[in-house]
């Protein structure tokens, strides 16, 4: 079986497909910032990576055949993060680089967005066997957003706005399946099953959790909730995901 290097091993994502992978037999290395806590993934190897200074990643790369690049810089340094994973991948002759990116990084003008894309580029432009999938939001990040929003007495919201969200564990499947195979540049987007209006999901979040709240929708402007609007971030023609907002609530809130 194949030793498989997940960056960002200890995240939502990274996680899951670590587990994936672990479950069809093959040795995983969890890369993660810090050291690795009693009994945690005792089944995975472990490096401790500065994703910074680039310390350790040569280590954590040596003798993976493959890296599923989970690790992320959201407030910034995804450009830097995608050259050192490429960067040492080239010095310790990793056959199969795989990126995890989202649904609408050429589209929506938001920096975390663009930031993705521009690693992409990264990816694309190293000549190493590279294949980058992009996924729409998890389940995960809508609920975190609606029980901050449900905070207050009145759950307010962004009028117009539509999501697609999908499942991590069924992203993380995929992402195991494309690690495990050939390079193949940029795949089909994984999609949730529906793109539902987010006035539906805070409704149904509010039915699971047992909450009451007012449901306000508030239109602002800008290009950024502009693309949105347009649904730039969806991916209707690949609903690949089967798993529900309702079903992952009953797991998360219910």
């Amino acid at each position: 079986m194949s030793l498989i290097l997940v960056t960002g091993g200890t995240g939502t994502l990274g996680r899951a497909v670590a587990d994936r992978l672990l479950a069809q037999d093959h040795e995983v290395r969890v890369a993660s910032r810090r050291e690795r806590a009693d009994g945690e993934q005792p089944s995975c190897d472990w490096a401790v990576v500065d994703y910074r200074t680039g310390r350790g990643l040569d280590a954590a790369c040596r003798g993976a055949d493959s890296i599923v690049h989970c690790a992320t810089a959201v407030l910034g340094g995804e450009v830097r993060l995608a050259r050192a994973v490429v960067g040492a991948a080239r010095r310790t002759g990793v056959a199969h680089l795989v990126y995890i990116s989202i649904v609408g990084v050429d589209r929506v003008p938001l920096p975390y967005y663009t930031a993705k894309l521009a690693a992409e580029r990264e990816f694309e432009s190293s000549g190493l066997p590279v294949t980058i999938l992009r996924a729409t939001q998890f389940h995960d990040l809508v609920v975190r957003v609606l029980e901050t929003a449900a905070r207050l007495p009145v759950l307010v919201l962004p009028a117009g706005l539509s999501f697609q969200s999908v499942d991590v564990t069924e992203v993380a499947a995929r992402l195991a399946a494309i690690a495990t195979g050939r390079a193949a540049g940029r795949v089909a987007d994984f999609g949730g099953p529906n793109v539902r209006d987010l006035r539906d999901l805070a409704s149904a979040y509010l039915r699971a959790s047992g909450r009451r709240r007012r449901i306000a929708s508030i239109r602002l402007p800008g290009k950024v909730i502009r693309a949105f609007r347009a649904g730039e971030h969806l991916a209707p023609d690949h609903a690949e995901g089967t798993r529900t907002f309702e079903e992952f609530l009953r797991d998360r809130v219910g």
